[in-house]
């Protein structure tokens, strides 16, 4: 994992003699870090308040049934939400959203995710703040001497970039999306069928009669599942104790009663097949299936989620969790049996039956991301102290030109100490794998600097190219830093390009500062594979796939180059 090899450059640099102990660990505490630290406890604060669906609710409506506004605007709020708080975040928020929208105009869910979803990505561009590579800047050009860049200075390529990202599928989404063509009514519906669990069935009531197990093998509830495609949901035996959670080794007995959900044609199959019988109405388990009390929710697996590469029966899901997955979705796949032993994939949608306090402690423990509303307890009270503190920590950075660290982590302490947060719910939103990513790989810059390894890369890249103008120059790096984007974090990609493309500027006369921010903004031209975490929670609820990824994002990918160093000439004078 990247984050492990960051962290054994703090380990192995010193040791080796490149950098001090205390340079390899300088990380830590860097501008860079702590800015990174405060930016997701604000957006947490954020999205706590429910101050981001009061955004949403009248864009939506000012979006009317037009999918071209529905995209401008939304990819337009997205885009400048994600300029204050990462990438991921925002994207997270307005998944519900979108998936509403998705829903009432009976549009499939694809034409909406991606767009918006890149729109998401290219808002990161906006500010200095918006995301990691372009917060790493000022620390990785200090070294050099040069000015550092202000929050707002990067704005007129965010703009344009993210302008380019709405216009370009409100003329090319019809060809490059997935099912971007008008469909027929009924196409529409079957399209909107496979978004969510509604064709996957209804709960009805089974009673086992006294002997059904006898003379015959012990009837398990994978079976029902893997079988007939029918999902066990609760149970009670003949003591009436109600068991709301069925691992699949679990055995079905006689004088029992049985919750079940599915299509009605495979209950009675099942029904019949086993020796059960179907009940006309739910009685007994009445009280627990009212919808105050329990329901059916959406669930998708974040990119950076333990249980990637795991299976259900691995994280022993059914006892710690105590939800019933009902449904698998991956990609354009919908699988109902064999979910206990499928290994997780980021993107992956789960269709989840259970209680909504499970649900809840579930979404704070931050273990999947939701796409249906739980109906988490908000602090909508908080909303204006919320943007206050937001507000105070763009102040102090705009106006009083203080260090954004410790802008940043004004507004964050601001928000902790009038109880927006929590300390713990702070605690809990930083994702400190990122933290030891960035901290670890800052010294891995510095050792490249240091070590002349820098100079001799960017004198034989220079020598391999051969004499360019400085725009040649600047467009050589940002196709560069668009390929290490591509194989290497975007984090990655700045720490170990920023040195090497100030220096190739140094030897040609052209702006290293320019040279640098180039590096910044292109590590987020992460369009033609999955591969961005964004692209990542977007690929399963969008049931997209790599092709498709491919198709859009190679053209955003020239496009983004193209409109970046249009910019850099003419609002920058390169």
């Amino acid at each position: 994992r990247v984050d492990m090899v960051a962290i054994m450059m703090t380990v192995l640099l010193p040791i080796l003699g490149l950098v001090t102990p205390k340079e390899a660990f300088s990380g830590f505490s860097s501008n860079a870090v702590i800015s990174i630290i405060a930016v997701i406890i604000i957006g947490a604060g954020l999205d706590k308040t429910g101050i981001i669906n009061r955004v949403v609710q009248p864009i939506v409506r000012l979006a009317g049934n037009s999918s071209s506004r529905v995209v401008i605007a939304m990819g337009a709020t997205v885009a400048v939400i994600s300029s204050f708080m990462q990438n991921i975040g925002a994207a997270a928020l307005f998944l519900p959203a979108i998936r509403r929208i998705s829903k009432s105009m009976k549009m499939p869910l694809s034409q909406l995710l991606m767009p918006i979803g890149f729109c998401a990505i290219l808002g990161g561009t906006l500010t200095l703040v918006g995301s990691s590579p372009v917060i790493l800047l000022n620390d990785l050009i200090l070294p050099y001497g040069l000015e550092p860049f202000g929050l707002f200075d990067v704005t007129p390529i965010g703009a344009a970039l993210v302008a380019s990202g709405i216009v370009f599928f409100i003329f090319m989404g019809r060809f490059v999306l997935p099912k971007g063509e008008a469909s027929s009514e009924k196409q529409e519906e079957e399209n909107d069928s496979t978004l969510g669990y509604e064709n996957l069935g209804e709960v009805y009531e089974l009673y086992a009669p006294q002997g059904f197990n006898q003379f015959r093998d012990p009837l398990m509830v994978k079976h029902l599942r893997d079988k007939h495609h029918v999902n066990a949901v609760a149970f009670s035996g003949r003591d009436r104790v109600k068991m709301t959670t069925l691992p699949p080794d679990f055995e079905i007995r006689g004088e029992s009663y049985l919750a079940v959900f599915g299509k009605k044609e495979n209950v009675k199959e099942a029904a019949e097949e086993n020796g059960l019988e179907l009940r006309d109405e739910i009685k007994l388990f009445k009280e627990y299936l009212n919808p105050e009390v329990s329901g059916i929710i959406e669930a998708v697996v974040g990119p950076r989620s333990e249980f990637i590469g795991k299976t259900l029966r691995d994280v022993h899901f059914w006892e710690r969790y105590q939800v019933n997955p009902v449904a698998i979705y991956r990609s354009n796949q919908v699988f109902h049996s064999g979910l206990s032993s499928m290994e997780l994939h980021p993107g992956d949608l789960l269709v989840l039956e259970g209680t909504w306090d499970r649900f809840k402690i579930l979404e704070e423990r931050h273990k999947f991301i939701f796409t249906t509303p739980v109906g988490e307890v908000m602090k909508p009270n908080k909303a204006m102290i919320a943007g206050f503190w937001l507000m105070v920590a763009l102040v102090m950075i705009a106006v009083f030109k203080m260090q954004l660290s410790v802008c940043l982590m004004t507004g964050a302490f601001g928000m902790i100490l009038f109880r927006v947060l929590n300390i713990d719910e702070a605690y809990e939103a930083v994702d400190w794998r990122t933290v030891f990513l960035l901290a670890g790989l800052i010294p891995l810059g510095i050792a490249a600097e240091k070590s002349g390894a820098a100079a001799w890369i960017a004198q034989t890249v220079l020598g391999i190219i051969g004499d360019v103008s400085p725009v040649g120059l600047l467009t050589a790096i940002a196709v560069l830093s668009t390929f290490f984007t591509l194989v290497i974090s975007n984090v990655g990609a700045t720490v170990l390009l920023v040195p090497l493309v100030v220096n190739m500027a140094l030897e040609t006369g052209t702006d290293p500062r320019m040279a640098a921010l180039v590096v910044g903004i292109a590590t987020s031209n992460s369009f033609i594979l999955p591969t961005h975490q964004v692209n990542a929670l977007y690929m399963g609820p969008g049931r997209y796939r790599s092709i498709d990824y491919m198709k859009a994002g190679g053209l955003m990918t020239i496009i983004f180059i193209v409109v970046l160093i249009a910019v850099l000439v003419l609002f920058y004078g390169v």
